[in-house]
């Protein structure tokens, strides 16, 4: 007979590692399943804001990066930015974050399976995956923005909003900037963010269906700082991005990260929401009140939900889009309240 495992977690991303560690320091006899060889790459802004340094601080982990002092916006002629008040970010290479989680995960003695979970069942007592031999009392599912066990169990909720896509590439050139700059066009954002000496990674977040190198083409300032020749990595991309849950709870699977519902890349937080999540579903499981994980994970994410949500709107209407970024340029007290109350 197959041992019983507390948690089995679906998924070895940086929410999935992140619970994990939460776990195995609870206490918990934990297992990981992930298909993918470490470490593992995805289309990432690769910025991460100081609420994500201090939670990996608070698991004693620290990613190598280059440091990021706060956040700038152009458009056009017109500029304003705002510096962080609660210390630096990092901007990190997606791989080098996975690699330092998933190095705490092995040291931690959490075994890491190269399993890819299809099948969920589940009774009163726990949760089984059909083929595997593992069982365990609660589930944990961690695997990504368009979740496999989140539409097994029918809690996949389609969205009809304008979908949004996001393409990743680093360029070999030394950053002009300790900000992430955000550049706001017509249909869409570039992000570009300071990874090294002389690495920089652009992340085109877009409603268009198109090829980077023509995404890129549509903000000439940046297409002329970064020629195709600097590129050195491939094009990796995302989306739909807009992913919604009908719960965080379904009997003893517990979602998390991506899995949980996203809104959109917009405001940069997808980890800080990963890692405040992560913890607060295992705090949950601990004290034995799963069922109130949803309200936690609610009450987490509510301010960065809305603030990105009103965001996106915004910059999807046409008449309103082109005066996002002079308004914050009159207004930097209140552009800077918002930046630190993201970050």
């Amino acid at each position: 007979m197959s041992r019983e495992h507390d948690l089995i977690i679906v998924g070895g991303g940086p929410a999935g590692l992140a619970t994990a560690l939460h776990a195995v320091r609870a206490g918990f006899d934990t297992v990981v399943a992930e298909p993918r060889a470490a470490p593992i790459d995805k289309a990432c802004g690769e910025g991460l804001m100081p609420g994500a340094v201090r939670a990996l601080a608070s698991l004693g982990l620290e990613v190598p990066g280059h440091p990021i002092t706060g956040i700038r916006y152009v458009q056009g002629s017109h500029r304003v930015q705002a510096a962080f008040r609660t210390g630096p970010g990092i901007g990190a290479r997606r791989t080098d974050l996975h690699g330092t989680l998933h190095g705490a995960v092995l040291a931690a003695g959490v075994p890491v399976l190269p399993l890819r979970v299809g099948e969920v069942r589940q009774d009163a007592a726990g949760v089984v995956l059909p083929g595997t031999g593992l069982r365990a009392k609660w589930l944990v599912a961690a695997d990504g923005l368009h979740s496999p066990v989140r539409r097994s169990l029918g809690l996949r909720v389609d969205s009809r909003r304008r979908p949004r896509y996001g393409l990743r590439r680093h360029y070999s050139t030394s950053p002009w900037s300790p900000y992430v700059e955000v550049h706001c066009g017509r249909h869409g954002e570039a992000y570009v963010t300071p990874l090294g000496p002389r690495l920089v990674g652009v992340a085109l977040l877009t409603d268009r269906r198109a090829p980077f190198d023509v995404q890129l083409e549509r903000f000439p300032e940046l297409a002329a700082r970064l020629p195709v020749e600097r590129a050195v990595t491939a094009v990796r991309g995302a989306g739909p991005l807009r992913q919604e849950a009908r719960s965080r709870l379904h009997g003893r699977v517990l979602l998390v990260g991506d899995a949980a519902g996203y809104v959109d890349a917009l405001t940069g937080e997808g980890v800080s929401l990963a890692l405040a999540g992560a913890g607060a579903l295992v705090d949950n499981v601990r004290r034995g009140t799963p069922d109130r994980y949803e309200s936690d994970w609610n009450h987490a994410t509510r301010r960065h939900r809305f603030l990105t949500e009103l965001l996106v709107r915004v910059r999807q209407q046409r008449a309103l889009a082109p005066l996002v970024v002079p308004a914050a340029e009159r207004l930097p007290r209140v552009f800077a309240t918002v930046v630190n109350a993201l970050a």
